[in-house]
């Protein structure tokens, strides 16, 4: 399952974060990204509370539209806790570089992209032993033994 860039516009995550845990089976993994929680730490004046979950607001213009979007910031230990919390194990973290051919792509923005932290990608997965998911194919733990040949 992917989560690109979505979190970050929900102020608790436990419910989305329960959800996506209980439709992955055992050994299921959710890949997310989300924006560094340094950023909008920095971009604030005055700094927040790093500790503190946080709101902010900025509007995106596309097309010559306007839209007001929240954001909510959370420190680093309070998105490990979530997805603890919601009964996944923590596989991987990261603060990702962008690829030495983006360079030529975008030369304006690439010495930004490198030198400057602006997403955390995690990489959570439901432990093999986990039990409450709906199973194989989304249809419970009966559809699992059938497609197993257990019973």
């Amino acid at each position: 399952m992917v989560a690109s860039l979505v979190l970050h516009y929900l102020e608790d995550w436990g419910a989305t974060l329960a959800e996506m845990r209980r439709v992955l089976r055992p050994g299921g993994r959710l890949i997310a990204s989300v924006d560094h929680p340094f950023v909008a730490y920095t971009i604030r004046n005055p700094r927040p509370d790093y500790f503190a979950t946080t709101s902010y607001d900025f509007n995106w213009t596309l097309n010559g539209q306007s839209a007001p979007m929240r954001f909510w910031r959370k420190p680093l230990h309070a998105m490990t806790d979530a997805f603890t919390a919601a009964g996944f194990r923590l596989s991987v973290s990261g603060e990702p570089q962008p690829d030495p051919a983006a360079r030529e792509l975008f030369p304006d923005g690439f010495h930004d992209l490198s030198t400057k932290t602006i997403f955390l990608f995690f990489v959570v997965e439901v432990p093999p032993s986990a039990t409450g998911s709906i199973g194989e194919f989304g249809r419970g733990p009966r559809a699992a033994q059938e497609f197993t040949g257990e019973h």
